[in-house]
């Protein structure tokens, strides 16, 4: 009974972290900026939203799968792995504060649910490979050896985040500038990047 409440704390830990780093890390990137210009154009969010969960539950399972590879590695350089990851990405994010995300969009032609969906689903699919999130979901499935759990807490971050962007996205960087949410992003990413490297000195 124990170590059943250790395992089911354990995953629910590595769930929360999950989420918590890619939702911060998502929230300001050009994803759910591509999600607002899918939903301006085609007029019909929840099509939109369903082909943008689509991809990625695709690029989740890849980044929990290979995490898990990871996982069976000597835990002292999958954690050095994992600390540079998380330091590049706070590198990325923090770059990426002055930039202007209202680029345009190659969004194309679509009709119909099933059309609409399927044009989101490609072009997130496409845009979300080798994303930072898809990096991030990995390195935290392989430094926790909790590849399921970590997949779910990405998951319904990833969704969570498409959800805003076909529906409030625009309100909400009314009230936090842009800026402002890929620093502090950027900070949790350090944050996240100096405690995974004082576990790989440590071993």
């Amino acid at each position: 009974m124990t170590l059943v409440l250790a395992a089911s704390t354990g995953a629910l830990a590595a769930a929360a972290t999950a989420f918590l780093a890619v939702f911060v890390a998502e929230l300001p990137d050009k994803t759910m900026f591509a999600t607002l210009v899918l939903t301006t154009r085609f007029r019909s969010p929840l099509a939109v939203w369903t082909g943008v969960a689509a991809a990625f539950a695709v690029h989740v399972t890849i980044a929990a799968a290979f995490g898990k590879l990871l996982s069976n590695l000597p835990q002292r350089p999958v954690d050095a792995v994992v600390a540079v990851l998380f330091a590049v990405g706070a590198v990325l994010l923090w770059r990426s504060a002055d930039e202007d995300p209202e680029e345009d969009e190659d969004v194309g032609d679509a009709h119909g649910f099933g059309g609409i969906a399927a044009r989101s689903f490609g072009l997130i699919l496409v845009a979300e490979l080798g994303d930072l999130t898809q990096l991030t979901t990995a390195g935290l499935a392989a430094r926790s050896g909790q590849a399921l759990a970590v997949g779910v807490g990405a998951l319904l971050a990833l969704w969570a985040v498409a959800g805003i962007g076909v529906t409030a996205g625009q309100q909400l960087l009314r009230w936090l500038p842009l800026a402002t949410v890929r620093r502090i992003a950027a900070g949790i990413f350090v944050l996240l990047a100096i405690v995974t490297a004082v576990q790989a000195v440590r071993g």
